[in-house]
């Protein structure tokens, strides 16, 4: 279980994220969707402390870690969670100077300090995963964006990460591309591999979450199924955003 209590995130005078409380349950795909700026990608940067929130409380499995403004985690803390999380940019963050398979390697070798050859066995399987075994000893720059990112989730997943948060996974490409990208994430989600993802793409949300949460300025307004979220929507905010899945007018509040 992750669970996110109260978290506030400002950014000096900008508060950003206000209060916010979720619970994402193991085995389960969470979405978080919203507009731009409503703070989706900054909370789910705040379970993986990429930005370190400045009150609440993040729990994954048995690490507890609570904020306050005065304190900043330590270095020890911080590994902790981070260890339990692995992460998909929107834009790859490939190395461009590594191989493929040097890629997924990297954090086992530089950080976990795992033999290379035990390592590049690991590499091996989940890039065979994600149907890029294939191209291991290419660089980057030679795969299209869907194979980058499918690079990405092998890498990622290299450290058997609790969860696996995804941060607009498929806004960078195009509709084939995409797909490759969707493919992957729906069979690792009937694997039962958690994950938390910021998504623009209410299809996307729509298809593969168990549970998705509608985030408007800084707060989660409405959280619930897909089918409840999507289809009988509680908040009038809510209705006017889905309105877009479907190219509806909502009604006015």
């Amino acid at each position: 279980m992750i669970a996110l209590t109260e978290i506030e995130k400002r950014f000096g005078d900008t508060r950003v994220l206000q209060g916010v409380s979720l619970a994402v349950p193991e085995g389960r795909v969470t979405a978080l969707i919203g507009p731009s700026g409503s703070g989706k990608s900054t909370l789910l940067r705040c379970v993986n402390l990429l930005e370190i929130p400045q009150a609440g409380r993040l729990e994954i499995g048995e690490e507890r870690l609570d904020f306050r403004p005065e304190a900043r985690p330590s270095r020890r803390e911080i590994l902790a969670i981070r260890r339990q999380t692995g992460m998909v940019f929107q834009n790859f963050q490939l190395f461009p100077h590594r191989t493929v398979a040097q890629n997924v390697m990297e954090g086992l070798v530089t950080v976990q300090r795992w033999p290379e050859a035990k390592a590049r066995v690991r590499a091996m399987e989940l890039l065979d995963k994600v149907g890029l075994a294939h191209k291991a000893a290419d660089w980057p720059s030679s795969l299209s964006g869907g194979q980058q990112q499918r690079v990405a989730i092998a890498r990622a997943l290299a450290p058997s990460p609790r969860v696996l948060l995804c941060d607009e996974p498929t806004s960078a490409l195009d509709p084939q591309l995409a797909g490759e990208v969707v493919a992957v994430l729906a069979a690792l989600a009937r694997e039962g591999m958690t994950m938390l993802m910021a998504t623009h793409d209410l299809r996307l949300a729509r298809s593969m979450a168990h549970q998705v949460a509608f985030l408007e300025g800084g707060t989660i307004v409405e959280h619930g199924t897909p089918e409840s979220l999507f289809g009988q929507p509680a908040d009038p905010r809510t209705r006017r955003f889905v309105a877009t899945l479907i190219g509806e007018t909502a009604p006015a509040a």
